[in-house]
């Protein structure tokens, strides 16, 4: 075995490691621009959040479990209870789309066809939002709202999760976490019943299925914080928020609603929300409402 040939391996060998390590960073490099592309910006708090989850299959997804839900479920005839849900929900939605256009994303509002359900069950103390809209509030939430500035507060922190795209952010890092990563077509395709699982639960209807995906704190925090600025342009007190969650607060213990049950509930909470509100008075204007139930 020459010098020379042993020379050129040891040299071929080095190049070959030295391409493989290009390959392996420029695969990194790859997989960093893709998350970085998935970011997107949280209205108002303009934190960056993962949102590997294209819109049009979250909307598709959100029109067909949100039949699924309302056909299963048992819906209020209540005229007074659900005018109200309406009521509340089209100032919110108007509120939201306002924001919206106020911060130069007006081409998102095309992303939402808003409806309003109540579903009757009086031991249910909860309320979500799907992508594009789709909310669902359940009677027995209406014992710790108590009136329709309460109801705004629930809406308003329902639509604000939507708005910041967090079930988008939850259910992106759950497919990284538990899937890998793979695209959500991809996810539906091979695991479809724990893909729609996981959608439900990311969304706050996981109350259903016997799980649930808790929101984090600083998603908690935001939802706070947007939702009381929605309240405020809506025409809706801001400072019902305080009441509602001292409510909502004394009612934990061993079986909290699950409405604070899937929205953990700091003690810091409160103290925050003095500070949002403060923020958002400005832009409240009282509108005339219904007095309560």
């Amino acid at each position: 075995m020459s010098g020379v040939w042993i020379v050129k391996t040891f040299l071929g060998a080095i190049n070959l490691v030295m391409k493989m390590k290009r390959l392996i960073n420029f695969k990194i490099l790859v997989i960093f621009l893709i998350l970085f592309a998935a970011c997107a910006e949280v209205p108002l708090t303009h934190r960056k959040s993962l949102k590997l989850l294209p819109q049009p299959q979250l909307l598709s997804m959100s029109l067909q479990h949100y039949d699924q839900v309302l056909k299963k479920e048992k819906l209020s005839k209540d005229p007074e209870l659900v005018g109200m849900v309406k009521r509340v929900g089209k100032r919110i939605a108007g509120a939201a789309e306002a924001f919206l256009k106020e911060l130069d994303r007006g081409r998102e509002v095309s992303n939402y066809q808003w409806e309003f359900a109540l579903i009757k069950d009086d031991k249910v103390a909860n309320a979500w939002c799907m992508p594009g809209g789709k909310v669902a509030v359940y009677t027995g939430i209406f014992p710790y709202t108590r009136d329709e500035n309460g109801l705004a507060v629930v809406i308003g922190h329902e639509v604000a999760h939507a708005l910041a795209n967090h079930g988008n952010e939850r259910m992106s890092h759950e497919l990284l976490a538990t899937m890998g990563g793979v695209a959500l077509s991809v996810a539906l395709a091979e695991r479809p019943r724990a893909t729609q699982d996981l959608f439900l639960a990311a969304f706050g209807v996981g109350a259903s299925l016997g799980f649930l995906l808790p929101y984090s704190r600083v998603q908690e925090s935001e939802a706070d914080r947007i939702g009381v600025m929605l309240m405020a342009k809506a025409g809706y007190d801001p400072r019902g928020a305080l009441p509602f969650w001292e409510r909502m607060r004394e009612a934990g213990g061993q079986s909290p609603p699950e409405f604070l049950s899937t929205h953990p509930s700091p003690d810091s909470r409160i103290a925050n929300l003095k500070g949002y509100i403060t923020e958002t008075m400005p832009y409240y204007k009282p509108r005339s409402q219904s007095s309560g139930l």
